[in-house]
Formats: C-alpha cells, sequence, structure tokens
C-alpha cells in the first residue's frame, strides 16, 4: 500500500476544517439525508461524509457503515482531497495504489470507491462526500459523476451553513471580515429592526447599496404583499415583535430593488448589545438548488421517458395499500410487439410510442390508482380499494381495448396489443413483492396463451413462476461455479464423411440434476443479464479447444459458434473476437459464428456493419435455420453472410413430405444463386443423406453422423482417423 499524499497547505486546510467545527459534533440531519440520497440514486451499498484530519478521517454522516473513523493513512479520502477532480476505483484490489489496503483486504473490504472533495470557498479541500461497496463495478458514467457532484455541492452548502453560524459566536471585527468574504448575503439589524450592517453578498442579491439599506427597516427583505407565513414574521420583527424563527433555518420569498421576487434561505439569531437586542440575518438565493432539488426528485421517483411513476413510486404505493390493510389489485402489462417495432423503425419512434401508450394507461387508470413505468416495454399498476376480481379484469380489458388504438407517429401508423397479469391482496398475497411476482406469473401465462388478453392470478402459476425463478437463480450460480460445458457436434462432407467442422453447444453440468440440455435454460439465460458474458464463454472455450486439436494433430476443420443477441448490444463483438483469435492463435477462417433469425430482423444498421468487419477478420457468418420463420431473400443480398444452415425440421420430411422436399431444394438453389455454402441439419438416416447429396447439398450434420460429444470424446472419436473415409459413420 503506498502512502497517502499530504497537501502543501496542509495547515491551512487544518484551519478551515476546525472553522467548521464538525469534527467530534453529532451527525448533522440534512447531512445524512444527503448521503441516503446518494446511495439510493447511485446504487451503491455504503455512502457517507468523511472528514480528514491531521492523523485521522472521520465518518460524520453515513449509510451502510461500521465504522466510526480510521487511520488518515489508510483512507481513501485522504488522495481524494489531494486532487481538484472525482476520484473513481472500479475496483480497488486491482488497483495498486489500494489492493494492499486493510480496508480492502479486510472488513469492510472494498472494491468499489468514489469520492469527491468538499472544497471551502477558499479552496481547501476538507473532506468528501463517497460511496463505497464490497463488490467491484464496470463503469462509473458521466451521469453518475455529475450526480455525485451536485450532491457534494449540496453537501457543501450545509456545511458553509454551519461555517457561518459558527463565525457568528467570534467577535464582531471577526464576524464582519467573515461577512465580507461570505457567498451569502449577511444582514443585521437592531432591536426596532433597522439595518446596521449589510454586507457586499447582501448588495448583489437584494440590489441595495449598504448606503440605501443601512437605517431601513429589515422588512425591505420581503414583498410587502406577504403578510402571513414567514414573510410575516420577518415583518413582525421588523416592528420589535418577538417570533418562533430565532435559531431556524427556513425557506421564504425575497424581494429585490428592482421588484423581482424569488426564493431564498434565510437563517436568523438574536444577541444582546450594550444591552439591548440585535438580530442577524444569513440570505442565500436557492432558486438553482430548488432547479436541482426538482430534477432530483423526477430522477428519484419518476420514469425520465414517460414521467410516470417508477418501479420504487409503485412498490411504495403497494406496500401503503396493504399497511393500511385495505383491498388491492396490482396490474402487469407488457406490449406485445414493441420489440418488432423497436427493431424495424428505431428506437426514437418506440421511445414515443411508449410515452403515447403512458398517456392512454393514465386515462384508464384515471383516479382509481398509480400506474408506473416498470422497465422497458413493461407497465404496471395498482388499484387501491379495489379487490373484485371482475372490477380488475375489466380494468384489464379496458387497458388492452385503449393501448389497441394505433399509434400515430410522424408518417408511420403502428399497431400494437398489450397483455396483462392481475394479482389481488390480500387473496394472492400480502406483501408488495409477492404481488408483484403473481402478477408477473399471471402476465406470462397470458402472453403464453396468446396475447392480447387479461389472466387473473390463480395458485397453479406460482409453480411456473417458481420454476423460472429456481431456473435464474441456478444459473447465477452455475456461471460463478463454471457449471457449463461444450459438447461439439460433427459437420460433415456428404460425399466421403470427411470432417469439415464442428458445431459448439452449451450444456449446463447441474449439480444435482445432471447434465441438462439447452431447452431447460437457454431461454431464461439469453433474457436474463449474463447472456453476453456467457456468450464470450462459450466463444473463447470452443476457440481454444479447436486450436490445441489442430496442435495435437487433428485434420483442422471449422469450429462454429453461436452467437447471442445480448453480445451484440455492447458494440465491441468485433473486438471481442479479434482479441480471442489473437489469444488463441485459431486462424479467422476457422471461426464461424452463427446467427439467428431473431438477431438478423432487429433491422439494426450497427448490426450490418458488425457482421461485415467480423467477415473483414475471415470470419465466417452462417444463419442459422433459414426458413423457419420471416426471413427475406433481401437480407440475404444485405447481410455478409457466408453460409445457410437447412433447418432439422426440413430435413425430417425429406423423403416423406413433398412441401419439406421443396424447402430444401429451394434453400440449396437460393444459397447457390446468392454464392454461400449450405449445411443440412438433423440428418439422421442414410435416406436423407443420399437425397440432400442429390439435391446439391455438400454437408451435413445430424445423429447420423454423430451426436454432440464432451471434447475428450470427439478427440478420440476424430484423432488418427483417415480423414476421407468414404462411409458416413452412424451415431452410437
Amino acid at each position: 500500500m503506498r502512502s497517502t499524499p499530504v497537501q502543501n497547505d496542509e495547515e491551512a486546510r487544518l484551519q478551515a476544517l476546525a472553522e467548521h467545527e464538525i469534527l467530534d459534533a453529532e451527525p448533522d440531519p440534512s447531512l445524512a439525508h444527503i448521503v441516503e440520497l446518494a446511495a439510493r440514486l447511485l446504487g451503491a451499498p455504503a455512502a457517507f461524509v468523511s472528514f480528514v484530519d491531521r492523523d485521522r478521517q472521520v465518518f460524520h454522516a453515513k449509510v451502510g457503515l461500521s465504522l466510526c473513523e480510521t487511520d488518515r493513512d489508510v483512507a481513501f479520502c485522504a488522495r481524494t482531497i489531494a486532487q481538484a477532480d472525482i476520484l473513481v476505483v472500479l475496483d480497488a484490489s486491482q488497483d495498486p495504489r489500494f489492493r494492499d489496503n486493510p480496508l480492502v483486504t479486510g472488513a469492510p473490504f472494498i472494491r468499489f470507491y468514489a469520492g469527491v472533495p468538499l472544497r471551502t470557498g477558499d479552496g481547501h479541500a476538507i473532506g468528501t462526500l463517497c460511496l463505497a461497496g464490497p463488490k467491484p463495478r464496470r463503469s462509473f458514467t458521466g451521469r453518475d459523476r455529475r450526480i455525485l457532484v451536485d450532491l457534494a455541492r449540496l453537501v457543501l452548502d450545509r456545511l458553509e451553513l454551519r461555517r457561518v453560524e459558527a463565525a457568528r459566536r467570534a467577535t464582531q471585527s471577526r464576524f464582519e471580515h467573515i461577512a465580507e468574504t461570505s457567498s451569502d448575503a449577511i444582514i443585521c439589524a437592531d432591536a426596532l429592526g433597522r439595518v446596521s450592517f449589510w454586507s457586499a453578498a447582501a448588495e448583489r442579491l437584494f440590489g441595495h447599496t449598504a448606503l440605501e439599506a443601512l437605517g431601513q427597516s429589515i422588512a425591505i427583505l420581503v414583498p410587502d404583499r406577504m403578510c402571513g407565513g414567514h414573510e410575516g414574521e420577518l415583518r413582525r420583527i421588523a416592528h420589535g415583535a418577538a417570533t418562533g424563527m430565532m435559531g431556524r433555518t427556513v425557506e421564504l420569498i425575497g424581494l429585490q430593488k428592482d421588484g423581482r421576487e424569488f426564493p431564498v434561505e434565510l437563517s436568523l439569531s438574536s444577541w444582546t448589545e450594550n444591552g439591548h437586542a440585535a438580530f442577524g440575518v444569513i440570505v442565500r438565493d436557492v432558486s438553482q438548488r430548488h432547479v436541482f432539488e426538482e430534477r432530483m426528485f423526477r430522477l428519484a421517483h419518476l420514469d425520465p421517458l414517460t414521467e410516470l411513476p417508477n418501479r420504487a413510486v409503485l412498490r411504495g404505493r403497494i406496500g401503503a395499500a396493504i399497511l393500511e390493510d385495505r383491498p388491492a389489485t396490482v396490474l402487469m402489462l407488457d406490449l406485445d410487439g414493441f420489440k418488432e417495432v423497436n427493431d424495424a423503425h428505431g428506437h426514437a419512434v418506440g421511445d414515443v410510442v411508449l410515452q403515447l401508450a403512458a398517456t392512454r394507461l393514465r386515462t384508464c387508470i384515471d383516479t382509481m390508482g398509480v400506474v408506473a413505468r416498470y422497465g422497458g416495454d413493461e407497465f404496471a399498476a395498482v388499484l387501491p380499494g379495489v379487490g373484485d376480481p371482475l372490477v380488475a379484469t375489466a380494468t384489464g380489458q379496458a387497458v388492452i381495448e385503449a393501448l389497441a388504438e394505433p399509434y400515430h407517429v410522424d408518417d408511420l401508423v403502428v399497431r400494437l396489443g398489450v397483455s396483462v397479469g392481475i394479482a389481488l391482496s390480500p387473496a394472492h398475497g400480502q406483501r408488495e413483492d409477492e404481488l408483484l411476482a403473481c402478477a408477473d406469473a399471471a402476465l406470462y401465462r397470458a402472453k403464453v396463451d396468446g396475447r392480447g388478453r387479461v389472466c387473473l392470478f390463480t395458485p397453479n402459476l406460482r409453480e411456473v413462476a417458481q420454476r423460472e425463478r429456481t431456473c435464474r437463480d441456478g444459473l447465477r450460480s452455475a456461471i460463478e461455479n463454471g457449471e457449463f460445458v461444450l459438447h461439439y457436434q460433427p459437420q460433415v462432407d456428404l460425399s466421403d464423411g470427411a470432417l469439415v467442422g464442428a458445431e459448439a453447444l452449451i450444456r449446463w453440468q447441474h449439480p444435482e440434476l445432471g447434465l441438462l440440455m439447452p431447452a431447460a435454460f437457454l431461454e431464461v439465460l439469453d433474457n436474463g443479464p449474463d447472456a453476453a458474458r456467457v456468450g464470450d464463454w462459450v466463444l473463447r472455450t470452443a476457440c481454444v479447444q479447436a486450436q490445441a486439436w489442430r496442435q495435437s494433430g487433428l485434420h483442422p476443420f471449422r469450429i462454429g459458434v453461436n452467437l447471442c443477441a445480448a453480445q451484440f448490444r455492447d458494440g465491441d463483438l468485433v473486438e471481442r473476437v479479434a482479441a480471442v483469435l489473437a489469444e488463441t492463435g485459431l486462424p479467422a477462417e476457422d471461426l464461424e459464428l452463427e446467427i439467428t433469425e431473431t438477431i438478423i430482423l432487429r433491422h439494426d444498421p450497427r448490426l450490418v456493419a458488425t457482421l461485415q468487419a467480423l467477415r473483414t477478420l475471415g470470419v465466417g457468418i452462417a444463419f442459422d435455420d433459414y426458413g423457419t420463420g420471416y426471413a427475406s431473400l433481401s437480407l440475404l443480398k444485405r447481410f455478409p453472410l457466408t453460409r445457410l444452415k437447412i433447418d432439422r425440421s426440413f430435413v425430417s420430411g425429406l423423403c416423406t413430405d413433398r412441401q419439406d422436399a421443396a424447402v430444401v431444394r429451394a434453400v440449396i438453389n437460393l444459397s447457390r444463386s446468392f454464392g454461400l455454402e449450405v449445411i443440412a441439419e438433423g440428418v439422421e438416416t442414410e435416406e436423407q443423406r443420399q437425397r440432400l447429396l442429390s439435391k446439391g447439398c455438400p454437408e451435413a450434420q445430424g445423429y447420423l453422423f454423430g451426436r454432440p460429444l464432451p471434447a475428450a470424446e470427439f478427440a478420440a472419436r476424430f484423432q488418427g482417423r483417415e480423414q476421407h473415409t468414404r462411409q458416413p459413420s452412424t451415431a452410437a
């Protein structure tokens, strides 16, 4: 661990810290609120305001942290105050400055840290506003940085008020000196409410010069029309009356010399001078703070796109209904066909559609309850006081009818459906998470049953949801424990049975259930947050294995790897593929990446560019299951494909169904016309092999040639075999 730096102006910095009288003071509630807001807005398990003394770091306001203070030598914040900008450490265990730090190697096991120096008006960094957590982060975005910096400004606002209040207790001459250097307006008045001191900041804030203000009633700070509230109290002070404002910080309306009104924060104090009462007022323009706090409120409570309440607000309303012991209905809604709209017309059109849908939902729910955006194209609503399933179902049907109306976006007319799942409290649950899970299970059933319908939760749906939840939890464990394995299915030359390729296929070696096929988990994995991570593991593992086979003397052949949609989202797939090829030494022409219709129908220009860049590397691009969906002929021209794969559903009927045979023949002819290679999947009989060969299909894979095998068994089967055997092998 490297020693922390000490600033050149250390003594001046410590003096600035001492002026705040905060090191050993009770935690300031306003600072505690900002710390809680920072943790909530930025998703951090711990947040705190700390102050750096000569030899120690003191945690003044904190959430998620049990420490009260640490030595300065181990304090992350000691480094933060030594720099001008925010300090972000994504993974402290990988940072040479911190990896040996006892706060990293031991409790609280800090991995992620972000801190903003709290710098006084004189430029002295007395402390920090920080986030920390025991898990590393992949990034801390520009938006995250701006929020943390803005919150630090709020902390500094509170600290400045504290500093000025501490300074008030000093001598009058010292007070006047501080007042003249403060950015806040500082005004003093005598027992009759007449201005006796008017700082330079007061002149800037209110527009009156000191000469104009001195001797005037302190009531010039507020409009004449304000006779009630705090403004009225200030006017009563001007007439010598007692008031409850003393010693408090309040907000009221200020009045500039030119008549403009603006919000100010005012702190009023009193003391005795020569046996007579005197008053002091500290005033700050809080117009910008109001704007910022409004923005923070919207970030914390509203979805920025639709301006509907967000998920947190929805959960709070559900919880409130439960605490009030009232029946409640929870609806989960999912727009049917929205992904296709996004893919076909772009996210800008999709965003407008979401905004229009949100407006219609507000109208449908109206005063019955609260509708919120739950995420993506999902919405949710809670109807407090509604426990009748007929009323709930009727509301859901009204939502379906309203959202089914066409959406007009510029010159486009977009049509969508919606599926609705409903759960009732207390019948289906008495916790918000339980009700939301039940409504989500009902929504899933509505979509499975054909979409565009309402489904009321029933107990059997809980089992379906539980199975999916169990699968999701198991997948997390599988990723952490390395339970995924690859099996390899041979691809052969139909004319002589020679090995020409192998497709890498993922399997889950479940610790209790044994080897699981993709059908048991792939859909849940593809829709989860770890799809790209697992996809990259498959790519690297397959390439490592293919190169190992080459080096062991196995005749070179291509390796096929399936891509998932999530691998295209970050925009760096080409770089990741190139890195794997460079790391493993596998020639690019020996790698074939397989994409499905789900990926290719996104109509995303970046997708085309990504595939073209992969082709430039020399990597092959195969279109899996061609002919089973909606992919058009134009896609064969537009996308840089190298191979079409004939789906097993057509191959299985090749010898018995004229239509299947016609599709196979058409795909083979198309591939020839577009200059593409072609391979058939699912070949199980010698007759199918002969038919494919006669139609001009050169390659195939299927049980006739071999089932997917673990790497060792695959190598044992093909290692040392004559590569140009004249008879195809059959499955064991």
